[in-house]
């Protein structure tokens, strides 16, 4: 997810989207979620009362813009796992820009097959399989929003 900040040219997840021909927008939308630390912090950032008003109004349409997402991102999880599935070689259809620093020869090749144990050693297929899993979990528990907290 973080490569969209870091990558030079086009972050593997949109080159996945455009080969795919899926919309990922709602994967990146979940690291718009504002929980209150971030809040508190980010608001802390005014000069005015105005400002502070229209942060805490971003804020509240980012919020807004995740309710009850669950269900659209495992759709979007669910299509990109069956079209993925389908290509050969997707380690040769992205472009690094000259700067492999994810092992695009292991952790995008073999698709369908669980190459990891639990989280150490995944390729892209399995994380996106144990991603769809907890999601899974999270809506049989009663979840309907879901976002990305790093910390």
């Amino acid at each position: 997810m973080c490569r969209q900040h870091v990558a030079e040219g086009e972050p593997e997840l949109y080159q996945i989207g455009r080969i795919t021909g899926i919309d990922i927008t709602p994967l990146y939308d979940m690291e718009k979620y504002w929980d209150e630390d971030s809040a508190e912090h980010q608001l802390s950032f005014a000069t005015s009362e105005i400002e502070r008003e229209e942060i805490a109004k971003r804020i509240q349409s980012d919020k807004d813009n995740l309710k009850d997402n669950i269900d659209q991102v495992l759709e979007l999880l669910n299509l990109l796992i069956e079209r993925l599935s389908r290509i050969d070689h997707l380690d040769q259809k992205l472009d690094d820009s000259g700067e492999d620093t994810l092992g695009y020869d292991f952790y995008f090749t073999d698709f369908n097959t669980e190459k990891g144990e639990s989280y150490i050693g995944n390729n892209f297929g399995q994380d996106l399989r144990n991603f769809k899993r907890f999601l899974e979990y999270a809506k049989k528990n009663g979840a309907s929003t879901v976002w990305f907290n790093y910390g």
